[in-house]
């Protein structure tokens, strides 16, 4: 048995800046709930105010990651089990499927790939952006690279309101 074996299942949670970001702590939630320990990488924009930062650094006991760590730096979290990227937005689907890493978030899921590492994205892209050419063919790249869609959100009102975003959904999609 390994090391990885004994210890708990570890779950990367990557976070985009979206709106919806605010509520990242639902997706942490159920996670602990079904016994993942969960870090939590972050564009660099979505760190400037997406979601609550300090709240969700005491929710998962970690610091968020966004940033590379330097040379000789120890790894802050261990190798994932799974990657979660929600709310993926249409530039990070899009910059992902080229195999862009310009940031950590990136090249975390660009380098999941290469490690088998299951990966769930819940994209929350608006209906204009999601009917660019782009975006379609990145959603057909990462399908092929086995990624695990959810259903795609658009955050439009509906009916008066915005309608729930998935966030456990994410979960499901690894289970399978």
């Amino acid at each position: 048995m390994t090391e990885q074996d004994l210890r708990p299942p570890f779950l990367y949670v990557v976070v985009c800046a979206a709106g919806i970001a605010a509520d990242v702590g639902k997706l942490i939630t159920a996670a602990q709930e079904r016994q993942w320990h969960v870090g939590v990488i972050a564009t660099p924009l979505a760190m400037n105010g997406f979601f609550d930062t300090a709240a969700v650094e005491t929710q998962t006991g970690r610091p968020i990651r966004s940033a590379w760590r330097r040379p000789g730096e120890p790894r802050p979290f261990p190798e994932p089990d799974a990657v979660v990227v929600a709310p993926a937005t249409f530039n990070t689907i899009n910059k992902w499927a080229a195999g862009i890493a310009d940031t950590l978030a990136l090249g975390t899921l660009c380098e999941a790939y290469g490690l088998g590492v299951p990966v769930a994205a819940l994209p929350c892209v608006a209906d204009a952006l999601a009917a660019h050419p782009a975006y379609q063919d990145s959603l057909i790249r990462l399908r092929g690279m086995g990624v695990r869609f959810g259903e795609p959100y658009s955050g439009e009102v509906e009916d008066g309101g915005r309608p729930e975003f998935g966030w456990e959904r994410a979960l499901d999609l690894l289970d399978r």
